[in-house]
């Protein structure tokens, strides 16, 4: 240990005889007292070099804006274009044995591909053999799995990063500043995603039956029912696109709609979980603690609950966390705590990476 180590330590030890004067107010104070060590941002490498090696700097970042698109958006916008590139190509080479209205051989595999991966099915582009009926199959699976998956990842992104102008748009009367906007984004995360989904989903619906009314020439009935039968993926077939035009607007409404309603689905049962999540959570902390709860809470079992120990009983009974996370983490400390101090310092922390 080098020499300015062994000052931080002796320092330790005499700030350590200060709060031994006072045991109760010392305890008191290193309670609830922020730890030196514990931000990364706070550790100066001078004071422990073991290693004697500079660490690195930190790499400019480009101001592109293309570094600030979230990664799992660019995968999603990757694995859809392969998708219907792939699609397009196959039941490009076989469209000659897909019976129904056909309009572009391209243009129609990608409106198959489409239809088929959102289940639609409306029925007005079947397959008729052996082989393309195998080659929907596949693509079927290989569509919902790649809506599961990754497409509904994207429009929960996309909906994240419109949480703000939704809760300034709700408070005009109100100045928020970033703290009073990033707690209530955190308070009413869900419900803001609710609101934000359903929105679209109103919105596609609206411009969904324009466009079937004007380029279609659907009655307003005929079209809001397309329209619906669409977005539930119920695909009756007896009204769908049959036009250019209206496959291409088919291929980007198809896909928003039924993702929207689909999220919008998920949200309102995550909504639906948050609140008896909330109701639990009152009910923990208005109901009174008694000696069987003072018994359970008492980790260490030496009679007392400090606050750490009633901070874990009550998080337990939340069902925010159990018994083998809290496990999990006191054996990661007792790893870490490798002078057996009871408490994790810099020293020990530098100590548990040379072991």
């Amino acid at each position: 240990m080098t020499s300015d180590g062994e000052t931080s330590l002796s320092t330790s030890l005499l700030s350590h005889t200060s709060h031994s004067i006072n045991p109760k107010a010392g305890a008191k104070k290193r309670r609830f007292r922020r730890s030196k060590s514990a931000p990364l941002a706070e550790f100066v490498p001078g004071e422990i070099d073991c290693t004697h090696e500079p660490l690195p700097l930190p790499r400019p970042r480009p101001d592109s804006n293309l570094y600030n698109i979230h990664p799992s958006f660019v995968r999603v916008i990757i694995y859809l274009i392969l998708y219907l590139v792939i699609g397009a190509i196959c039941f490009g080479f076989v469209m000659n044995k897909i019976s129904g209205v056909k309009t572009n051989s391209v243009l129609d595999s990608v409106y198959f591909c489409i239809v088929t991966m959102t289940t639609v099915g409306y029925g007005d582009l079947v397959p008729n053999n052996a082989a393309t009926k195998l080659l929907a199959c596949g693509f079927v699976f290989t569509g919902m799995a790649l809506i599961a998956l990754t497409i509904s990842k994207g429009a929960d992104y996309l909906v994240e990063k419109q949480e703000i102008l939704l809760i300034k748009a709700m408070h005009l009367r109100r100045k928020l500043g970033p703290s009073d906007i990033l707690k209530e984004m955190e308070n009413n995360r869900v419900r803001y995603k609710c609101f934000m989904m359903l929105s679209i989903l109103v919105f596609l619906i609206i411009v969904g039956t324009i466009f079937l009314v004007t380029v279609e020439k659907l009655s307003i009935v005929d079209a809001f029912y397309c329209v619906c039968s669409t977005v539930t993926t119920l695909g009756y077939g007896d009204k769908s696109f049959s036009t250019k035009a209206g496959r291409i607007f088919a291929i980007f409404w198809i896909l928003t709609g039924t993702i929207c309603l689909a999220q919008l689905l998920c949200y309102v049962a995550e909504l639906t979980t948050e609140g008896r999540q909330k109701a639990l959570v009152k009910w923990v902390l208005t109901k009174r603690m008694t000696n069987v709860d003072l018994e359970a809470a008492d980790i260490d079992e030496d009679g007392t609950v400090d606050a750490a120990e009633f901070v874990i009983y009550k998080l337990k009974e939340m069902g925010k966390i159990n018994e083998e996370d809290v496990n999990l983490l006191l054996k990661e400390f007792e790893e870490l705590d490798v002078d057996q101090s009871g408490t994790i310092s810099t020293c020990d922390l530098t100590l548990a990476q040379l072991a």
